[in-house]
């Protein structure tokens, strides 16, 4: 006889603080609304998850890629899982049998094999995250993950400070800055589109060491200094949240104010899908706000090398940049400096003074008839990074400009995620 459904036996998902960066990509990804955060964790409500696997492939670390199984009446709540340091042992298996009359095993093996569908949110609601890609470009380089870290032989690499300059205009508190890493003579190779973790010294308000930040790598394969084991990060310095509410970024504030010299330990690198096409002739557009220049800065330098050098045929390079005014762009004077037949550049500025108000999508769909044949053509890939607000208007874009102009969204949509032609990374 079977027990109650309260002790049947589920499999859990949960997420491995110790490896977790705090990216958030697994909190946007999840469709149900299962995942939620505070300052220190990111946790699976047992009651919401339904095993949709959504979340699973986006995540750089693999953190998310964790599942326990647990007696129903005795799983993980929320409020446990935000005070983890590190993941529970597995249960007993006598505890699971006692639990089930038995049919443990059994139980764990029908979750496993079949996963609930996702609950669906509605035919109003539109999802731009399900055209997101989780597979690389098929010509991408391969990428090397998570060679330092928590979980690997050496828990942090120690890199030296080459560089920090100052990128956007000075005189106001929201002020970023280009930071040149440097690792010496240990290995830290990485691709364009990944990303590391920093740890700042120092403990939190719970007397506990803190967690690694995530940031975009901002140079090319080769160094920030070509031939040098170096890298570049994009670091805005946070000054207040999301909501507006005043708050100093642990790492963003330790990175700006550090001099040349100075040490910081890194773990990483992380990420094996937002990577560039390397087949000749490929397009590439990049689609931006803030920070999330970063990847796209890498991009367009590797882009700029190879044409330097004169041994790759390179196709057509359109970035589409964000920011509030001219001034809180990062990287404005170095942009002007760029070939106009080298890169197709096209700024929105959404608080400039005497200006109407303009973002990425609005030029997007300014430059529809020139956006519409590179949708079409399988040799095109599309990159987003920034904050996640804009992640619903620009794929809304894609997807009016390729209606417009008699594509079949439904199908491309589909082909740009299994392709690996669509790149979502927000925040």
């Amino acid at each position: 006889m079977n027990a109650p459904a309260e002790l049947q036996v589920i499999k859990q998902h949960l997420i491995d603080p110790e490896i977790c960066i705090r990216c958030n990509t697994c909190e946007a990804t999840c469709p149900v609304g299962a995942i939620t955060h505070d300052s220190r964790n990111y946790v699976v409500d047992a009651e919401k998850c339904n095993l949709c696997m959504a979340c699973v492939p986006p995540c750089p670390t693999g953190s998310i890629d964790n599942w326990r199984a647990m007696p129903l009446i005795r799983a993980y709540s929320v409020d446990e899982q935000l005070t983890w340091d590190v993941l529970p042992a597995e249960l007993p298996p006598e505890q699971l049998a006692l639990a089930s009359e038995g049919n443990a095993t059994e139980a764990v093996a029908t979750l496993a094999q079949s996963p609930v569908e996702p609950t669906s949110v509605g035919e109003a609601a539109f999802n731009a995250n399900q055209y997101g890609a989780t597979l690389p470009p098929w010509s991408a380089a391969h990428a090397y993950t998570n060679l330092y870290g928590p979980k690997a032989a050496q828990k942090t690499i120690e890199a030296t400070v080459v560089g920090n300059v100052r990128v956007t205009a000075v005189g106001r508190d929201y002020d970023t800055h280009h930071i040149v890493l440097d690792f010496g003579s240990l290995p830290f190779p990485v691709l364009e589109g990944q990303s590391v973790g920093i740890i700042a010294p120092g403990l939190d308000a719970q007397g506990k060491p803190h967690h690694a930040r995530q940031y975009s790598i901002a140079s090319a394969r080769n160094g920030e200094r070509p031939g040098y084991n170096n890298i570049s990060l994009t670091v805005k310095r946070v000054l207040e949240d999301h909501q507006g509410k005043p708050v100093r970024g642990v790492a963003s504030n330790y990175l700006c104010d550090m001099q040349v010299g100075d040490k910081v330990q890194v773990i990483g690198p992380f990420g094996a899908s937002f990577l560039m096409p390397n087949h000749p002739r490929s397009n590439i557009v990049m689609i931006c706000t803030g920070t999330g220049s970063a990847p796209m800065r890498a991009m367009t330098e590797w882009r700029r090398r190879l044409r330097q050098s004169g041994k790759f045929e390179g196709g057509k390079l359109m970035l589409f940049f964000g920011a509030r005014t001219q001034a809180d762009l990062p990287y404005f004077g170095p942009l002007q400096s760029l070939p106009k037949d080298f890169i197709d550049i096209n700024l929105a500025y959404s608080r400039e003074t005497d200006q109407p108000k303009k973002y990425v999508q609005d030029l997007m769909r300014e430059r529809a008839i020139d956006l519409a044949p590179l949708l079409a053509d399988s040799n095109t890939y599309f990159y987003v990074c920034g904050l996640k607000a804009m992640e619903e208007g620009v794929v809304l874009a894609l997807k009016d400009i390729a209606e417009q102009q008699g594509l079949n969204w439904d199908s491309l949509g589909a082909s740009l995620k299994q392709t690996g032609r669509l790149h979502l990374e927000t925040y």
